[in-house]
């Protein structure tokens, strides 16, 4: 295969030699001028002054075509030697990704010399880097502080595709721990459907997201939001369905018995012990359990009525629980979601049931995430009601704003446990590769806002501001 670069090699090579010709020519009719003046000089003594005078004006006019020429030459001579340089390059090449926490990154991708020619393929490096001030009314010390800065998280992201396999991976780090949040391989069988295997989001409720705010809704801290086992996952992507079919072994951490030294160290809260009467909330797990052999699947129909856009769907998964030697149950969980877009505007609902059945009977159940324990009843029936605005601006690097309100209500609960909301009202800050999250919380019975949902306490709230730079 000829490169593109080959043509204009071939076309400089003639070239040089055509000027090469036409300098020889000029030297040579330059150098003979002289000679026939002399013997005009010998035998026509008698020539005027102003024929020597236009002589030497057809001399100079020679000249001056000769320095004309060999500037030609020197430029063709650095033209070929730029055309060779650029022939010879290794590709590089920039691909912005825009994403909401999972992957907006800016990142270069470096192809393989047998892959050159595959524009398409490589793997994209990118990350981000947070803090965050918090200002908690239950938290006395906090208060006395006027609220408390800290560094958040700082993580890497890999996505891309080699060989027709596509690889997304991200890894977290905090102050207080590290965790994997998904790494998965995927195979497209066409544009609309593909194949991942690895850890993988659990197809459950809207997606990718039931909420808009840094907090997520009350969902992800029982494990129904953006939450990532390990297993496979069908994805069909069309229009207007969506279809999502997954088979899960076990959590992201290996089970119940998987090699990790702490298994509260986790971005995705999940299922680990069964809480006997007298244990407390925040305790070790005593009996430990684990989630394994879950099937999920997810539809969704989407329909487009002039300027809106409705999407509508229903979810639904079932898995067994085990101990390190023997099956002690099984849980499901189902939901209705609907997500809708209009103009600037998107409001999502959801309303979901979910029920941990183990053996012997238990209300309540211990999850881990972010390095630290937590109880969760074992059983509930949730729902979800969020607002989002889009609004453009153009205050100097500021370029829109997100205003939103994300309600969560967790009710009917096990063991007679009092209900759980929050309310979340904030705005995000997008500026350029900056975004902030500005929220207000307001809530009872709710992580990190200073409850549990398996504990019985006042409504609590929170201010609170997220940065972070993705790269």
């Amino acid at each position: 295969m000829e490169l593109p670069g080959a043509d204009l090699h071939s076309k400089g090579i003639a070239m040089h030699k055509s000027i090469r010709c036409t300098l020889g020519a000029c030297v040579v009719a330059a150098l003979s001028v002289p000679s026939m003046a002399a013997a005009m000089d010998a035998g026509q003594s008698s020539a005027s002054s102003q024929e020597n005078s236009a002589t030497n004006i057809r001399m100079n006019a020679m000249q001056q075509q000769i320095d004309a020429l060999q500037k030609q030459l020197d430029a063709m001579r650095a033209a070929q030697a730029a055309s060779n340089l650029a022939a010879n390059k290794t590709p590089l090449s920039s691909a912005p990704v825009t994403a909401r926490d999972a992957a907006k990154t800016s990142v270069a991708k470096v192809k393989p010399k047998q892959q050159a020619e595959k524009s398409d393929e490589g793997i994209h490096i990118g990350g981000a880097m947070r803090f965050q001030y918090s200002y908690e009314d239950y938290n006395r010390g906090n208060v006395q502080r006027k609220g408390d800065a800290d560094f958040d998280i700082f993580r890497l992201n890999m996505r891309g595709k080699v060989d027709d396999i596509e690889l997304q991976a991200e890894w977290r780090w905090f102050q207080y721990m590290s965790a994997i949040k998904f790494a998965w391989l995927g195979y497209d069988f066409s544009k609309t459907s593909q194949l991942q295997v690895g850890i993988t989001r659990i197809p459950f409720g809207n997606q990718p997201y039931d909420s808009h705010s840094y907090f997520f809704s009350s969902n992800y801290y029982l494990g129904l939001e953006d939450t990532y086992h390990a297993g496979a996952e069908y994805v069909y992507a069309g229009d207007p369905w969506n279809v999502q079919l997954a088979f899960f072994k076990n959590d992201a951490m290996g089970g119940v018995d998987g090699y990790v030294s702490n298994r509260s160290n986790s971005y995705s809260y999940n299922v680990v012990g069964v809480r006997q009467p007298g244990d407390g909330i925040f305790d070790n797990p005593s009996h430990p359990i684990g989630s394994a052999n879950t099937s999920a699947a997810r539809v969704a129909y989407t329909f487009k009525p002039g300027d809106v856009k409705l999407e509508l769907g229903a979810s639904a998964l079932y898995g067994s629980l085990e101990s390190p030697a023997a099956s002690v149950g099984n849980y499901h969980a189902y939901a209705l979601h609907m997500n809708a877009d209009y103009k600037r505007w998107n409001v999502q609902a959801q309303a979901s049931r979910y029920h941990y059945q183990v053996d012997g009977g238990a209300d309540r159940l211990a999850v881990g995430a972010y390095a630290f324990y937590d109880s969760i009843p074992a059983r509930a029936d949730t729902y979800t009601f969020n607002v989002k605005y889009h609004q453009p601006v153009q205050w100097g690097p500021i370029h829109s704003l997100d205003f939103y309100n994300d309600y969560s209500l967790v009710t009917h609960k096990s063991g007679l446990l009092p209900s759980t909301f929050m309310n979340d009202l904030g705005v995000g800050v997008s500026a350029g590769d900056l975004y902030t999250y500005f929220d207000f919380l307001t809530a009872r019975n709710q992580p990190f806002v200073g409850g549990s949902m398996a504990g019985d306490g006042a409504v609590e709230h929170r201010v609170n501001v997220n940065f972070g730079f993705y790269f």
